[in-house]
C-alpha cells in the first residue's frame, strides 16, 4: 500500500500544479489584448488541460485504491472527500473556461480570475490539515 499512497501523493501534486497554474493563464489572458499573446495563451490553456486531466484522474483513482485498502475511517474523510468533490468541479470548470477563453467569449476580468486562483490553495490547505490532524 505504500507504493500506492506515494503513487497517490505524486499524482496530487502533480495535479496540483496544473490547479495552480491555469488560472494564472486565465488571469493573464483576461488582462491582454493583442490577438498573438491570445493565441498563444489559448495553445498553451489548452495543453495545460489535456496534461493535467490524466493526472486528476490518477490521482483519484490511487485515492480510491486507498480508500479501498484502508477501509473507510472517520468524519474527516466524509470532509476530504467533500473537498475532493470541490476540486473536481473546479477542474471542470476550468476546462469549460478553456473553451471560453478559445471561443474569444471571455466576460471575466482579471481580479475574478485572481480571486478564482485561490480556491485549490485554499482546498489544499484543508485537505492536507484534515489527512494530517483527522479531527
Amino acid at each position: 500500500m505504500l507504493w500506492i499512497k506515494a503513487l497517490h501523493i505524486i499524482f496530487v501534486v502533480s495535479w496540483f500544479g496544473g490547479l495552480f497554474y491555469l488560472p494564472r493563464l486565465f488571469v493573464n489572458h483576461a488582462m491582454i489584448s493583442d490577438n498573438a499573446t491570445s493565441e498563444r495563451l489559448k495553445l498553451m490553456e489548452r495543453k495545460l488541460y489535456r496534461f493535467m486531466t490524466p493526472l486528476g484522474i490518477l490521482a483519484l483513482l490511487f485515492g480510491i485504491w486507498l480508500w479501498l485498502g484502508y477501509g473507510y475511517h472517520g468524519t474527516w474523510l466524509n470532509i476530504k472527500l467533500g473537498l475532493v468533490a470541490v476540486l473536481a468541479v473546479y477542474h471542470v470548470y476550468c476546462g469549460h473556461l478553456v473553451k471560453v477563453f478559445a471561443a474569444d467569449a471571455n466576460q471575466y476580468g482579471h481580479v475574478f480570475y485572481r480571486w478564482f486562483n485561490e480556491v485549490p490553495v485554499l482546498v489544499l490547505f484543508a485537505i492536507v490539515f484534515l489527512v494530517v490532524l483527522k479531527p
